[in-house]
C-alpha cells in the first residue's frame, strides 16, 4: 500500500510529456524553484555543519503493515544529554511559529526504519517528509521504530499504534479552531497564531481535551487521528500543545503548503477529503466520530463522507464558532439538515461538554 504523498501529484488533466514508454507530469515552475531554493539553502546548511536530522512522527497501522510518518531537515547534531542539546530543545519550545517554516528540508534522503529487528530503507519526498508503508507482523497496541540515516550516528524514536482487527470504533478530529483556537476563518488573526504567538500563548478550545479523554476510556484501544489542514513544519509544535494540554496521544495527518507538480499550493480541503477516503479503506471495520468545527470546510467534508460511507460514520461533532467568528467565516452552513440526509447523527455545540453531553446522549461517551 503507498502513500498518497508518494504518489505522482498531477490532476486530471494536467500537462505531461512522455519519456521512453511513461508518462510523466510536467513540474510546476513554482515546484522547480522551490527545489532548487532549497538545493541552495542545503549547500549552505552543509558548509555550516548541518547534519540530516530525523524529526519522528507518530504513526499507526494493523498488526500487518504500518504507516511510517517522519521529516528528514538539516540542523547542528548536539551531542545527546549535552548542555547544547538542552539550550536547543529549550529554544524549540519557546520559539515562534515562523521559525517552523524556516527549516531547511532534504528531499531523496534515504532513511534507514528498524521495526523489530528488521530493517528497511525509504526515501524522503521533496519536502523531506517521509511517509510510506511497510509490511509487519505486530501485536495491537504502541510500539517503538528506530529511524536513521548514514550520515549521523543519531537513532530517532517514532512512536506507532497498532489498531486492534477486533477495534469497531474509531476518532478523527481536526485541529485548528477545534481543539485549539487558532480563528483560521479571520485571516489576519490566523496568521499572527501561526506565524508570531509563542506555542505557549496558544489556547485549548475549553472541554476538548476532557471530552476526548472521555471518549478514549469509553472506547480502548480505538484510535485518535487529528488531521488537519496545517503544515508538516509544525507538527512538534502540535504535538507538544496537545501533550501539554492533556490531549490523548495520536497520529497527526498533516500536509505540505508548498507548490505541487501543477498547482501553486497544495489543497487543504482536498488532503482531509483523501484522508479521510485512506483511513476508510485502510480500516473498513471502524466507524468513525468525526470532530470538526463549522468555519471552514469540515460540515462539507463529513457530509459527503457520511453520505459515501454510511456504514464507516458513528457520529460527527461540530464545535460551532461564536457568533462573531462565523460572520466572518461567511456564515453557518446549513449543515443540521444532514442527519436527515445521511442518517448518521450529528450534534453541535460551542465546547467539548456541549459536544459530550450530546455524544452521551447517543451511547458514545459512558
Amino acid at each position: 500500500m503507498s502513500s498518497p504523498e508518494s504518489r505522482p501529484e498531477r490532476a486530471s488533466g494536467a500537462p505531461a510529456v512522455r519519456r521512453g514508454s511513461a508518462v510523466e507530469p510536467i513540474m510546476h515552475r513554482a515546484a522547480r524553484i522551490e527545489d532548487a531554493f532549497h538545493d541552495f539553502r542545503a549547500r549552505r546548511a552543509r558548509k555550516r555543519g548541518f547534519l540530516a536530522t530525523i524529526v519522528p512522527y507518530t504513526g499507526y497501522g494493523a498488526p500487518s503493515w504500518v504507516r511510517i510518518l517522519g521529516r528528514v531537515v538539516l540542523a547542528k547534531d548536539p551531542r545527546p544529554g549535552s548542555r547544547a542539546e538542552r539550550l536547543h530543545r529549550k529554544r524549540e519550545e519557546s520559539v515562534r511559529g515562523w521559525r517552523s517554516f524556516v527549516s531547511v528540508p532534504l528531499a531523496m534522503t534515504t532513511v534507514t526504519v528498524e521495526i523489530e529487528g528488521e530493517r528497511h530503507e525509504v526515501v524522503t519526498d521533496r519536502g523531506g517528509v517521509i511517509d510510506t508503508v511497510i509490511p509487519v507482523n505486530l501485536t495491537p497496541g504502541r510500539h517503538t521504530v528506530r529511524l536513521s540515516t548514514a550520515e549521523s550516528t543519531r537513532v530517532f524514536e517514532a512512536p506507532v499504534f497498532v489498531v486492534d482487527p477486533k477495534a469497531t470504533f474509531g476518532i478523527i478530529s481536526d485541529i485548528d479552531d477545534t481543539v485549539m483556537v487558532t480563528a483560521l476563518p479571520r485571516p489576519l488573526l490566523a496568521a499572527w497564531n501561526t506565524f508570531v504567538l509563542d506555542e505557549h500563548a496558544r489556547v485549548a478550545t475549553p472541554g476538548m481535551a476532557v471530552l476526548l479523554e472521555r471518549l478514549s476510556a469509553a472506547h480502548p484501544g480505538a484510535p485518535i487521528i487529528y488531521l488537519s489542514t496545517g503544515a508538516w513544519n509544525v507538527a512538534p509544535t502540535l504535538s507538544r500543545f496537545l501533550s501539554r494540554n492533556l490531549f490523548p496521544t495520536g497520529p497527526m495527518l498533516l500536509t505540505d503548503w508548498g507548490p505541487t507538480h501543477d498547482r501553486w499550493f497544495r489543497s487543504g480541503r482536498e488532503h482531509k477529503r483523501t484522508s479521510l477516503e485512506r483511513l476508510s479503506q485502510e480500516f473498513p471495520g471502524l466507524k468513525w466520530l468525526l470532530i470538526g468545527d463549522d468555519g471552514q470546510h469540515d460540515e462539507d467534508l463529513y457530509g459527503e463522507f457520511t453520505t459515501a460511507h454510511p456504514d464507516n460514520v458513528a457520529a460527527v461533532a461540530i464545535r460551532q464558532l461564536s457568533s462573531g467568528e462565523a460572520v466572518l467565516a461567511g456564515g453557518r452552513s446549513k449543515a443540521d439538515k444532514h442527519s436527515e440526509v445521511s442518517g448518521t447523527p450529528w450534534v453541535y455545540a460551542p465546547d467539548g461538554a456541549g459536544l459530550s453531553e450530546q455524544l452521551g446522549d447517543l451511547g458514545l461517551i459512558h
